[in-house]
């Protein structure tokens, strides 16, 4: 075969670059065959690589975000980004290659997946004045990779001198309720020697680390304040948080005027309030046992609209009544209990009120009214519903509750306040006669509105109800027998199982 003068030309090109190959794998300090893993230098790994510092509980024109920022991106290998809904005010100058992460929507924009903006392993969640600490993170990232627990999910170090407290939290999806406590002073007594075992921190600012897979599967993983929206979605799922005893330095800044103290702690309540409304947290019971309240009160509306079908908007969403509702049916009951004793009234509660004095002492707990019935003949002696049967107007008392008559039929309601609609319903009955049974005029179709023999009315009893002696049939198991069938004290269900059954909801109480 010929060879042309060009393929001998493309021939030898192409062994001399086989050869310059060869001799460039085989010179010393060459660089390393592709398949080899890249050493990482010891400086890089000082550096804490495969961890992204955020930095997101800043506000106001006072914020530390660049001097923070400046800090921690001199950690080599460590990627800095500043989350916000809008860029950080007064504008300062970031230090290069530490980014924005804008977590506002914006309809020209694509939707917002900041989980794309951190390309590292683990994450950790700055505040705002923190100062970066030689080893300190990779220590923390050291710590959560050899936890064996399965449950902890979070490493966290004080910023400053002051130390958070270390507190147990229990969150009652049901019962929209958050349970603060600790033990033995501070903590829960499990710390394994690395730290102490929480299921909230409080009190003081701190860095919290994560797996970033672990932080971006939580439906709200940058909602401000950081450290209690974590608290509480870390509950929800069982995670635990290890505070070590090592801290981040915190910058020293002048003291802030009283105004702008003002301001900080306004802006940190309204937060807190944002973010507990958002997670549907009406009650905190903090560990001294006080209480704090984020749901209605008289002066705002109550928990949830007109309940259609027997069942409220919230038993299907598997959650109970609301605490604060609770609240105000107890006082509602309790007051209008009191007026009725104390004008000679004969009254006694009726079909699920009756049930669950019967079964709890108190209403149950997806209940969203009370019932309590009269004699009819013994309307006129109460002042308010003597008031309101004349008029036909709604009668405000002293103490702010709303008596009226219900639009629905022949009997009454009283509100806990004009604004906030929660009731106690009044039906009167009368004797039907020569029957000996007690009817009434309005019949709303539920399973226990039945006529029942006066013999169960004559005399009166008592049970507890509601931290008082509310008066009851003399016999209540019998009573609720008739109207809701045997064993209806021992077999609680919801007002309307075709909507929602009661198992649908047992165990969704989520307790660590």
């Amino acid at each position: 075969m010929r060879i042309t003068p060009c393929q001998a030309a493309l021939a030898a090109a192409i062994a001399l670059n086989l050869l310059l190959l060869l001799f460039s794998r085989l010179l010393p300090g060459a660089s390393p065959p592709c398949r080899r893993p890249r050493r990482v230098p010891a400086a890089v790994a000082e550096g804490v690589p495969g961890v992204t510092v955020i930095l997101r509980d800043f506000d106001g024109p006072e914020h530390d975000v660049a001097a923070t920022a400046r800090s921690f991106a001199a950690l080599p290998g460590v990627p800095v980004l500043v989350a916000a809904d809008v860029s950080p005010y007064p504008p300062v100058p970031l230090p290069a290659g530490v980014a924005v992460l804008s977590l506002r929507p914006e309809p020209h924009r694509p939707p917002l997946r900041p989980e794309l903006a951190v390309r590292t392993r683990h994450v950790a969640l700055v505040p705002d004045g923190a100062r970066a600490a030689p080893g300190l993170l990779r220590r923390m990232r050291d710590v959560l990779e050899a936890a064996s627990d399965g449950a902890t999910k979070v490493v966290a170090a004080a910023v400053g001198r002051r130390r958070p407290r270390c507190l147990a939290l229990e969150v009652d999806v049901k019962a929209w309720t958050a349970r603060y406590s600790y033990a033995d002073g501070q903590g829960d007594g499990r710390g394994d020697g690395r730290g102490e075992l929480c299921g909230a921190l409080d009190g003081a600012p701190a860095v919290l680390l994560l797996r970033t897979r672990d932080l971006f599967s939580l439906p709200f993983p940058l909602t401000r304040p950081v450290a209690t929206s974590l608290s509480l979605q870390a509950a929800a799922r069982g995670w635990r948080l290890l505070l070590l005893p090592a801290a981040f330095p915190l910058a020293p800044r002048p003291p802030p005027s009283p105004h702008a103290q003002r301001r900080a702690r306004g802006v940190s309540e309204a937060r807190r309030r944002a973010l507990l409304e958002q997670f549907g947290v009406k009650l905190e019971v903090l560990p001294d046992g006080a209480r704090r309240w984020h749901g209605c009160d008289k002066d705002t509306p109550r928990c949830f609209g007109t309940v259609r079908a027997q069942s409220p908007e919230y038993l299907l969403a598997g959650r109970w009544t609301p605490p604060c509702c609770l609240r105000a049916l107890r006082a509602t009951a309790r007051h209008v209990l009191a007026q009725l004793e104390a004008a000679g009234v004969r009254h006694w509660l009726e079909g699920g009120s009756l049930l669950g004095a019967v079964r709890l002492g108190d209403v149950i707990p997806w209940d969203y009214d009370v019932d309590v019935g009269l004699y009819r003949d013994d309307v006129p002696k109460c002042r308010w519903l003597a008031a309101v049967a004349a008029t036909g107007r709604p009668v405000e008392d002293p103490q702010g509750f709303l008596w009226e008559k219900a639009a629905e039929g022949e009997f009454f309601r009283v509100h806990f306040s004009r604004i906030n609609r929660l009731h106690v319903d009044l039906w009167p009955f009368y004797a039907r006669p020569g029957a000996g049974l007690m009817t009434k005029d309005t019949w709303l179709g539920h399973r226990q509105d039945v006529e029942f023999p006066e013999r169960f009315l004559v005399p009166l009893g008592t049970v507890p109800f509601a931290g008082v002696l509310a008066k009851a049939p003399n016999d209540p198991r019998g009573f609720l027998e008739l109207k809701f069938g045997p064993g209806a004290i021992e077999s609680p269900e919801y007002p309307n199982p075709e909507v929602r059954r009661l198992a649908q909801d047992v165990g969704n109480k989520t307790s660590r």
